[in-house]
């Protein structure tokens, strides 16, 4: 995405994209700067408008009424750029391609969808988040059964890095371990240096005995986060055993 808003800055599908993988990394401020500049560039777009509402409630969970003050700035969009997207293609609300030119697809890229279709699986995302968002407070609460069942409606929905991984942390303290290292595989499938997934996967190895693989999952987190403390102080246990 960065490549392509060197080529074309303040397109808007490489924008989007690169928001939704910032929220993927649960880089939420980053995602929330992302989002806003689309709506610089054309406020018809209602991935951005429902991208913007999903990160300041992640940024409000996270810091508190001040998170604002947190942000990195905001990039200044051009009115050259403003114009440049001002008229909407024939396909999906918000797509930038200019209208003139049907856009060549690679293969396996998808068709972009019509206003229906676009609503269901804005509907079913939300519909995700909103069951996520209960899973979280019910793990708040220490019901983890019921947090699992949240959980698992959600994914049938939105396939979702951070609600496998949010499953996997029940699932641990179920002691249903085989079904927490299933979780934190998909969500490597998803984000394949996910932190949380990594140790958390190391965690259910560790207590199936399968030490090795545990091992190898705890030093691939720490190529990312060498100074991680929890991950450290796993290996000493792990090596110990």
């Amino acid at each position: 995405c960065r490549s392509a808003l060197d080529l074309v800055p303040f397109g808007i599908k490489p924008l989007l994209r690169r928001a939704a993988a910032y929220e993927a990394l649960e880089r939420y401020q980053l995602a929330y700067v992302d989002y806003k500049t689309v709506l610089q560039v054309d406020c018809s777009v209602q991935a951005a408008h429902d991208g913007v509402n999903r990160m300041t409630k992640a940024l409000l969970e996270k810091d508190g009424v001040n998170w604002r003050q947190k942000l990195p700035p905001i990039p200044t969009v051009p009115v050259s750029a403003q114009m440049r997207w001002s008229i909407p293609s024939a396909g999906a609300p918000g797509a930038n391609t200019p209208p003139a030119t049907a856009p060549r697809r690679g293969p396996g890229e998808s068709v972009p969808l019509g206003r229906a279709q676009s609503h269901q699986t804005a509907a079913g995302t939300e519909r995700a988040r909103t069951l996520k968002e209960e899973g979280n407070e019910l793990v708040k609460k220490g019901n983890h059964k019921k947090a699992v069942e949240k959980y698992s409606e959600s994914l049938k929905l939105n396939q979702e890095c951070a609600t496998y991984t949010n499953r996997a942390l029940c699932y641990l303290t179920l002691k249903q371990y085989k079904e927490a290292a299933q979780d934190c595989t998909e969500a490597l499938r998803l984000d394949p240096k996910n932190v949380k997934a990594l140790y958390r996967r190391a965690q259910a190895l560790k207590e199936l005995k399968d030490y090795k693989s545990s091992i190898a999952d705890i030093k691939s987190l720490l190529k990312t986060e060498p100074k991680n403390t929890a991950a450290l102080r796993l290996l000493q246990e792990l090596n110990r055993a």
